[in-house]
């Protein structure tokens, strides 16, 4: 008896200095450790915000769907009654669902048997499908619900859309480049549960609150950017063409109307690394670079659209250099402006040999050659444009009629928008401006406009361009009821191995030229059934610009043309 007393004594003393010190000395702590092993946060994602184009049609948008998921071991256990008859167990759970779900009741029977805690039964389910289920009471069914984003427009501006990874963050586009924008800030959720996992209504809760990203507005017309690309796609059928472009830019702001890309993604279904060639692809850009020599030629006072000259089918430079057009022909009585009309590459260096060497690598730089043009999206190439001092014998000169230079789609039809803006550069821009989750829309600010040339030269070099369209290369730009100025270009591209068999037919113009509101370039590479822009390209530009004009509402051209004359 006393040894049993004695041994019940030392255990409570060694139990009762035990609660002492737990409940004395180590409470706090752990009651925070086991506050923490009840405790759970959840993320709250945040709704990425929509990109919608100028009219507010939506582009890319985030929509709420769900993974159905069950808890075997749950299910295994939960009974309910059905018409005084008790019913449980994955068969009675599977007889439910399968109608909703559209799995049959075997097959969702054996995925809700056993012993795993988790098992998704279906993915990507809309809400009202997850409404249906939970409508059954199902204990040991939930879900887990994620944001989803999807693109309206399929195709239609998939180039520049770009889409998102399985991680929500984006991957090519404007999703890519405009990611932090869009993307907001996700919140989160902290709550006790019990030990079935359920929230203890008197536990501590907490919640920090999403950010939703930002609504992006972009400048183009998906109406129009589907016709631009459906118009391109005609014509790489009939042509033969491996691919192209179409750009359409307003030429007071250079926004961005439509950027038509061949092949372009789907967002929904996504296949390679999606991006814009129209910004990336570089190529020499031919005949098109003949304004700017037009444009240094008439600003340096070196000559007037009407001056004549005696232009032979072939020129040798002073250093000995021999160039050629692209036909022979025996010496033309051609003025400045016949020779921008035929697209003479001799009458060209004839005018353009006397514009000093560093003076024609200015020009081309003050004309967006050589450098990006900050368009929001990434992957823009600079082009290529070699210093004047490293350009060798031949290059100084072909330099002034678009070859030995490369550039972008883009950059070659922001010169012709610039010469139409009364020789004004803006810069080229796909984002109007940001709508905050507050509601504030705030416009896109963009870098000063630059004055390139004078007004004078670019109004005299605009209406040189009209007779490349009446008088010229360009007669299949021509639109009904509207005046149009543009050029034609033929470049050569190099094959897989590098050597110059391709070729970029391309045509870019301005209308209407008396008032000028578009400027479009549609671009056809390697065509089999010709290799002049004026028959490939031009038709194109004649009904995307058409289009353009209509959904801008501008009404047909009243005034009749004042043409400076060709030929003497």
């Amino acid at each position: 008896m006393q040894v049993l007393s004695v041994i019940a004594l030392l255990v409570l003393t060694l139990f009762s200095g035990r609660l002492v010190y737990v409940q004395g000395f180590e409470a706090e702590a752990l009651a925070a450790d086991a506050r923490t092993m009840r405790t759970d946060t959840v993320e709250i994602p945040a709704v990425r915000g929509e990109i919608v184009d100028v009219n507010g049609e939506v582009l890319a948008t985030s929509v709420t769907r769900h993974h159905i998921i069950a808890d075997p071991v749950a299910i295994a256990t939960w009974k309910h009654s059905v018409d005084g008859t008790v019913l449980g167990g994955p068969t009675e759970a599977a007889r439910l669902l399968a109608p909703v779900l559209g799995i049959p009741e075997a097959e969702l029977a054996a995925m809700m048997d056993g012993e795993r805690r988790y098992k998704r039964l279906k993915l990507d389910v809309p809400p009202e499908t997850w409404d249906a289920v939970r409508a059954l009471n199902i204990g040991g069914i939930s879900a887990e619900t994620f944001l989803k984003r999807t693109y309206p427009a399929g195709t239609t501006g998939g180039n520049l859309v770009g889409f998102v990874g399985n991680e929500g963050s984006g991957q090519a586009g404007l999703e890519a480049s405009l990611d932090d924008l869009l993307a907001g800030s996700a919140g989160s959720t902290t709550y006790e549960r019990g030990k079935k996992g359920h929230v203890i209504p008197s536990g501590e809760q907490s919640t920090v609150p999403a950010v939703p990203g930002s609504d992006v507005q972009v400048t183009t017309d998906t109406d129009l950017q589907w016709m631009a690309e459906a118009r391109l796609a005609e014509q790489l059928e009939a042509t033969g063409g491996t691919g192209g472009f179409v750009v359409v830019l307003d030429t007071r702001t250079q926004a961005v109307l439509a950027l038509a890309d061949s092949g372009s993604i789907d967002p929904n279904n996504p296949s390679g690394m999606g991006g814009t060639k129209s910004i990336s692809n570089v190529f020499d850009p031919g005949s098109t670079a003949k304004i700017i020599t037009m444009a240094a030629a008439i600003e340096t006072g070196l000559a007037t659209p009407t001056d004549q000259f005696e232009v032979p089918d072939r020129y040798t430079t002073a250093n000995g250099q021999t160039f050629k057009d692209s036909h022979d022909h025996d010496v033309e009585n051609l003025t400045l402006t016949g020779i921008l009309a035929q697209s003479s590459n001799t009458g060209t260096l004839m005018v353009g040999q006397h514009i000093p060497k560093q003076v024609r690598h200015d020009y081309l730089t003050k004309f967006g050659f050589g450098q990006p043009t900050g368009i929001e999206l990434a992957g823009e190439s600079r082009g290529i444009l070699a210093d004047a001092d490293d350009w060798d014998g031949r290059t100084e000169y072909a330099v002034m009629f678009g070859q030995s230079v490369s550039v972008t789609a883009l950059q070659a039809t922001s010169v012709f928008a610039t010469m139409a803006n009364g020789g004004v550069r803006t810069t080229p821009h796909l984002v109007a401006g940001t709508t905050a989750p507050d509601g504030e829309f705030v416009p896109s600010e963009l870098p000063a406009p630059q004055q390139v040339v004078s007004e004078a030269t670019a109004d005299q070099v605009l209406k040189m361009m009209e007779s490349a369209v009446t008088d010229g290369t360009g007669a299949k730009a021509a639109i009904s009821g509207y005046r149009v100025a543009g050029k034609t270009g033929t470049a050569q591209t190099p094959d897989a191995n590098g050597d110059l068999t391709n070729h970029l037919a391309s045509f870019i113009g301005v209308a209407p030229v008396d008032a000028p509101r578009v400027a479009v370039g549609v671009f056809i590479e390697n065509p089999k059934t010709s290799i002049y822009g004026g028959e490939v390209a031009a038709p194109v530009f004649a009904d995307v610009t058409a289009f353009a004009l209509q959904q801008l509402g501008v009404e047909p051209t009243g005034s009749a043309p004042d043409l400076y004359p060709t030929t003497w």
